[in-house]
């Protein structure tokens, strides 16, 4: 959860905001005929063929939406740290504040698979795109359950060769805030022994949670070194984890994050 009473952290001028109608506004317009294309003819093409040919297949639905994103929105990205990235699939936790972060990691890991939640599914286009792309869909609302079941795709995602991808704050966060990092990405490394390669960025920052409105610039992504799960428990690793992402979302962001009192929750402002 975030502090839904602290204002915004990186408030946009009124004139940003008239600018940035016109191009969010065609940018929105080639989204949804691209996925509407992807969604019809795509799907059913998609039917018939094997998983890695369907996956590589998909994939390009993000490149395009990220093409297009640069074209018609102007917002491009730089990234630190891609020599960070082992030759073995690995567990992904990223940070999460807006949809950008949802596309980009499929430039650098694949193929890859993803902890979501079951009722993004449903979601027409997308939600069956996904679907046929067996990503581990867990069930929120049964904690003990989602977990077991966590562990037990995740083990064969893994072993057959699939880097799986984390959002550990469970849900988008505004920019220069941090939510309650949830344990499944910590637990599954943990358990399987297996490294977690840690993504800081500021995508929220041009592309804001919840809004229609896009703005040019540039996203800086860092890419850390593999964290060994060596603590002596799945909780300490999530905090060194969570540590290291949130300390380089501070060095990547124009708004700064300050502890707040109440528990998983950084607020403040620069």
């Amino acid at each position: 959860m975030v502090d839904k009473h602290h204002p915004p952290l990186l408030q946009r001028t009124t004139g940003e905001k008239i600018r940035a109608v016109p191009r969010s506004a065609l940018w929105l317009i080639g989204a949804m005929v691209w996925t509407l294309l992807f969604g019809t003819i795509g799907i059913i093409i998609a039917l018939f063929l094997p998983y890695y040919r369907r996956y590589w297949f998909f994939l390009q639905w993000s490149f395009g939406l990220l093409w297009w994103t640069r074209v018609a929105c102007g917002i491009r990205y730089e990234i630190e740290g891609e020599e960070n990235i082992p030759d073995e699939p690995c567990v992904v936790m990223c940070k999460h504040q807006s949809a950008w972060e949802t596309l980009a990691p499929q430039c650098w890991f694949n193929p890859q698979t993803w902890v979501l939640k079951k009722e993004l599914l449903k979601v027409p286009m997308v939600g069956w795109a996904l679907g046929m792309l067996s990503p581990i869909a867990i069930d929120r609302s049964a904690r003990k359950e989602a977990m077991q079941q966590m562990l037990d795709q995740g083990r064969a995602r893994l072993a057959d060769g699939r880097w799986i991808i984390v959002y550990p704050e469970g849900t988008r966060i505004p920019a220069g805030y941090s939510g309650k990092y949830r344990r499944g990405g910590a637990v599954l490394a943990w358990e399987t022994g297996t490294p977690v390669v840690p993504v800081a960025h500021n995508a929220g920052e041009l592309w804001p949670r919840n809004s229609l409105l896009k703005y040019p610039g540039v996203i800086r992504v860092r890419i850390g070194k593999p964290m060994q799960p060596t603590a002596p428990s799945a909780d300490a690793f999530l905090e060194e984890v969570r540590e290291w992402i949130e300390s380089n979302t501070r060095e990547l962001s124009q708004v700064y994050e300050q502890p707040a009192a109440s528990a998983g929750v950084e607020t403040g402002r620069k």
